[in-house]
């Protein structure tokens, strides 16, 4: 089989050769659901792009780091790897991709990760950041020096970063929540809300936007108080647990972090796995299977490999001096039920 054409892209994504002109070069007026087509048409085919004959030319190079926690949250896991693939097909463009891990729910250490790279040559800086203040002003720090930041996952406004990149997290627990209330129709009783950190802005925003939705729209439901489980397995299971003990009228379960093993383990363990109504976020090798055996009733996803793809093209913009289209950093929210499961 020959070089991947744009002709073929064009076909492969269903669009005409004017778009994936547009997509190539970051060109605005394109929806963000064609460009996600186009770029999946771009990895699928391995369609290597003439801009990096160019960038070659120039001697240009982009050296971007992506700051990402450690531990067993199963969806950051997943975003390291689509770095790495990443890191792996743009070489050959002398885009440098380095993964810089610190541990999970520690902003001293995040803080000191993102000093330590201002010593560093680099372009640019992704970081799945939380907000609070050292954090923000060693983003601001960065911004200064010309280096170019995204935040990933979870935002930090008003720190200097140039674009946040992923999901809208309120819109996300008001899906959850307009999902429980279909769900859990003409039901009366409490809904466990397990977190990883209330620290995290995404989490924050995602509780926000859960009980916005609860409150005014299905008042027969009350979101308790949110329990943190610090993605941790065997610490959601033990916090969980305390609340189903505690409260036995809780009918809906939202999980809107990781940790979702010690969620199904909690309750599993009291029988009540397809009984309560579980939410929860990411398709991973364990939620997957509580999706297909029924203890979750849905899965809100996010894709990390778009992410991944979004930050660096953003980055290289910034790098260039080049305008971006901001449309491209927003990550859509997938549901899956078990019925369209992947």
């Amino acid at each position: 089989m020959g070089r991947a054409t744009v002709h073929d892209l064009a076909r492969a994504a269903s669009v005409s050769l004017a778009t994936v002109d547009r997509v190539l070069n970051r060109r605005g007026g394109v929806r963000a659901a064609t460009i996600e087509r186009v770029e999946q048409a771009v990895d699928r085919l391995g369609y290597r792009r003439d801009a990096a004959a160019a960038t070659l030319a120039k001697q240009r190079e982009y050296r971007l780091a992506f700051v990402i926690p450690t531990g067993v949250n199963s969806f950051l896991a997943s975003l390291a790897l689509e770095v790495r693939k990443l890191a792996d097909v743009l070489r050959s463009e002398r885009v440098f991709l380095s993964i810089v891990e610190v541990p999970p729910f520690d902003g001293e250490a995040l803080v000191e990760a993102l000093d330590r790279l201002q010593s560093q040559p680099l372009t640019g800086v992704a970081v799945v950041a939380t907000d609070h203040a050292p954090v923000r002003l060693a983003v601001g720090s960065l911004a200064a020096r010309g280096v170019g930041v995204v935040t990933l996952v979870s935002d930090a406004p008003g720190s200097g970063r140039a674009q946040y990149v992923g999901i809208d997290n309120s819109a996300a627990g008001r899906t959850a929540a307009s999902l429980m209330g279909r769900f859990l129709r003409g039901v009366s009783g409490h809904i466990a809300v397990v977190a990883g950190s209330m620290l995290l802005r995404d989490h924050a925003e995602r509780r926000f936007g859960f009980e916005q939705v609860l409150r005014t729209e299905y008042p027969n439901l009350i979101a308790l108080p949110a329990v943190e489980g610090h993605d941790n397995a065997a610490v959601a299971e033990t916090a969980l647990g305390i609340e189903l003990d505690r409260h036995r009228d809780v009918v809906g379960v939202y999980s809107l972090g990781a940790g979702n093993r010690g969620v199904l383990a909690a309750l599993r363990k009291r029988g009540l796995a397809g009984t309560v109504c579980a939410i929860a976020h990411e398709l991973t090798e364990h939620s997957r299977a509580a999706l297909a055996e029924g203890t979750f009733a849905a899965i809100l996803c996010q894709d990390p490999g778009h992410e991944a793809r979004s930050a660096v093209r953003i980055l290289r913009a910034l790098a260039d001096n080049r305008p971006f289209d901001a449309g491209q950093a927003r990550i859509r929210i997938d549901i899956y039920l078990r019925d369209n499961v992947p």
